[in-house]
């Protein structure tokens, strides 16, 4: 747990900002953007995200009493203390009326920011689910049901924003939009493969290349187009082929004015682990920051390199440890609990059945697996036939989707509690 706990290192909210956000001899700066205090109007801070709340903090801390006012969105979660700016607690992964009331509120702060003031903007993972705006006609439990729907499918976040976007009033830029003339800085933590700000948050801030005939062929390959809402269908199909209602593009006057500064990443958290990792005495390999696809087969790949290090096939030699990041995805067959992470501890456990000295964890950097209380699990060589000493079938539990089960009747489950942050998932590997 301690190269988990110092990969939540390279993902802290609050030391983020402060790397990036400076005012310093009367000069305020946010990556490449800088301007003179003295020559910014108002500064008004909005944002939505897991992290957000901290990024709130860190920024009040260092802009101390210059911020004029501002809005936030997170997840439901515990008490965090802000003096100028108004907390909202929406629902995360389905949207609730508390996010719809924040994103009000949000639409209504940068409408009135004018061409000298900074609309200062923190995004984090959780803000496509936080950021509630859906075009008239379409009801929240419209956007809720076909939320659920996408998730179950198991289509990529890519995906599944692609969609966000394009029913939404904040989602893909339209956030910058609403905000010009003012200028728009974006501290952003990435919770996407690649730190792409148009998926991030479904990149309210940022350019967006998709468009309504992406939604079109995103429905028809996942055999949704019958099933989405009636409210939402009929919106699509009436912006088929016309730019009214498009996101912006890249190349919009807008975004003359925006400033997107990517704070923290999977990437950066894998770098600390890979630290601590080597402190310890492990030898170490990061493997990639941009694991992605199907959860088993994810798993599956990670079992063989684990095989082959202990076999001398493959390098680090053991003590080695193996640490990789990203967001693998799971088509929910069964009608089991788990998460992706737990789910890629269970099909790896099967894998690595009898095998000496290899331990295998995979954990959500927010706290958070799935819809549960665990951030993932871990297993080893002999996690199937403790299983099956207790008359569990790895492989059953598998099928039905149902890893958190599995793994809290082996006590197996990890929980952190809410960390208020993501950066996607750490899967370490311990190789002996």
């Amino acid at each position: 747990m301690s190269i988990f706990q110092a990969s939540l290192k390279g993902a802290d909210p609050k030391g983020c900002v402060k790397r990036f956000l400076k005012v310093e001899e009367g000069v305020f700066s946010a990556g490449d953007f800088r301007k003179k205090i003295k020559d910014i109007g108002k500064i008004v801070v909005v944002g939505a995200g897991k992290a957000s709340a901290l990024m709130a903090q860190a920024t009040e801390e260092v802009l101390k009493g210059r911020i004029d006012h501002g809005v936030i969105i997170i997840k439901k979660g515990p008490k965090v203390s802000l003096e100028r700016i108004k907390l909202y607690r929406g629902g995360h992964p389905l949207p609730d009326e508390e996010g719809a009331k924040g994103t009000e509120r949000i639409m209504e702060t940068i409408a009135q920011a004018g061409e000298d003031d900074l609309v200062l903007c923190l995004i984090s993972g959780g803000g496509s689910a936080l950021l509630v705006s859906p075009y008239e006609g379409i009801s929240l439990e419209d956007k809720k049901n076909m939320t659920q729907l996408l998730l179950e499918c198991g289509a990529t976040i890519d995906e599944i924003n692609t969609i966000r976007k394009h029913v939404s009033r904040v989602k893909g830029g339209r956030l910058a939009k609403a905000a010009f003339p003012a200028q728009t800085v974006s501290l952003i933590v990435s919770d996407v493969i690649g730190d792409r700000i148009d998926s991030i948050a479904s990149g309210p801030t940022a350019p967006d290349p998709t468009t309504f005939e992406d939604c079109f062929e995103i429905l028809n390959r996942y055999n949704l187009m019958e099933r989405i809402p009636n409210p939402i269908k009929l919106f699509l199909q009436t912006n088929r082929g016309r730019g009214e209602n498009e996101t912006v593009k890249p190349g919009d006057p807008v975004l003359a004015r925006v400033e997107n500064v990517i704070i923290g990443s999977n990437f950066l958290a894998l770098k600390e682990a890979e630290t601590k990792a080597k402190a310890l005495g492990f030898n170490t390999l990061l493997l990639s920051s941009a694991i992605s696809g199907d959860t088993r087969k994810a798993a599956e790949e990670h079992a063989l390199l684990a095989k082959e290090i202990r076999q001398g096939k493959s390098k680090p030699p053991p003590p080695a440890c193996v640490v990789s990041g990203g967001e693998t995805t799971v088509v929910v067959k069964g009608e089991g609990k788990g998460g992706r992470n737990q789910e890629f501890v269970l099909a790896a456990s099967i894998q690595i059945e009898g095998l000496k000295d290899v331990v295998i964890s995979s954990m959500n950097t927010d706290g958070i697996d799935g819809p549960t209380d665990a951030c993932g699990a871990m297993g080893d060589g002999f996690t199937v036939s403790r299983a099956k000493k207790m008359h569990l079938d790895p492989e059953d539990y598998l099928g039905r989707n149902d890893s958190y089960r599995f793994f809290e009747k082996l006590g197996d489950l990890i929980k952190i509690g809410p960390t208020n942050t993501n950066v996607m998932d750490i899967h370490i590997m311990l190789v002996g």
